[in-house]
């Protein structure tokens, strides 16, 4: 079971706004992000999320998690520390305030990889970002893409099939993006994505440059 909550008082942030990426798997969101960095090395970050589940090997402490205890995750949980928390196969997973501005403070735009439920939520917060959905240009090219994976079984296949077509839907409600990009050709859809984009990098740029 798959439970999300988030935190509804979030104070305004100094520094380059964030970005939540919200989309269904098999939308191309990490194609599209991988593009990004490497077009624009040096502007943006990703927040470092806790977990209470413990470290695999390779992993470190600060770089691919902050891994705590439950006890004190549900504790900053309690005091607000938190803008969205998840439970996966008994491990709690969620991402801090203090994750995110500490992307902020080294003046580089916070990219957050969100579920639907988590946008809607976000949408209480004060942190501002610029929402962006990717979507694929019809459930059966997903199919199709997931398919070609091979990673699936047919159970869980369905069940990502099933979630994306909740997602596809929920996607269309007027304001919840800012921008809604249909990933069916992926020059088209990376050139929207930065153009989205391109505003808060100038800035980020020029921040650098001064």
């Amino acid at each position: 079971m798959y439970v999300r909550f988030i935190s509804r008082v979030f104070s305004a942030m100094a520094g380059p706004r964030p970005v939540v990426m919200s989309g269904p798997s098999g939308a191309g969101k990490s194609t599209l992000l991988k593009r990004l960095l490497k077009e624009f090395e040096g502007v943006f970050g990703f927040s470092v999320s806790h977990t209470t589940r413990s470290p695999r090997p390779g992993e470190e402490n600060g770089k691919d998690y902050h891994y705590v205890t439950r006890e004190v995750m549900q504790a900053a949980i309690a005091q607000g520390e938190f803008i969205e928390n998840a439970e996966f196969s008994g491990n709690m997973y969620g991402t801090s305030k203090a994750a995110v501005q500490a992307v902020q403070a080294k003046n580089l735009i916070c990219i957050l990889d969100i579920d639907m439920q988590g946008v809607k939520n976000i949408k209480r917060t004060d942190l501002n970002p610029i929402y962006v959905s990717i979507q694929p240009p019809s459930m059966e090219t997903l199919e199709k893409r997931l398919r070609d994976r091979k990673t699936e079984s047919e159970e869980s296949l369905q069940k990502r099939l099933h979630a994306a077509k909740v997602d596809m839907e929920i996607s269309k409600e007027p304001g919840l993006f800012d921008v809604l990009i249909i990933n069916d050709d992926l020059d088209l859809a990376y050139g929207k994505l930065k153009d989205a984009l391109l505003e808060e990098i100038q800035k980020v740029r020029d921040s650098n440059q001064s």
